[in-house]
């Protein structure tokens, strides 16, 4: 047997042995467990998290939006009243 063939049998055998060894057994398990682990928590994708995060982003700005909105037509509201006040006018707002 020349040094080459002794050297590719002992690469073999090396490797056979590890895959053979509890090693190999303990990564598997290990995976398994996590896997399984994971299955049972409510995790979602990252494409799907930062469509999410999107979504409450433009809803953000839409509420924003809405609220400056509001103080607006409240701003006026009030001044139709303070005119309406002065003027000795009924409490009815126009339409």
């Amino acid at each position: 047997m020349n040094a080459t063939q002794w050297m590719e049998d002992l690469q073999k055998n090396i490797s056979d042995l590890i895959a053979r060894s509890p090693a190999a057994d303990l990564e598997r398990n290990v995976r398994a467990m996590l896997t399984q682990g994971f299955s049972r928590l409510d995790l979602v994708t990252r494409e799907e998290f930062d469509v999410q995060a999107d979504l409450l982003a433009r809803t953000i700005a839409r509420a924003d939006q809405l609220a400056a909105q509001v103080a607006q037509l409240e701003a006026r509201v009030s001044a139709l009243e303070a005119g309406q006040g002065r003027s000795g006018g009924g409490s009815e707002l126009p339409v």
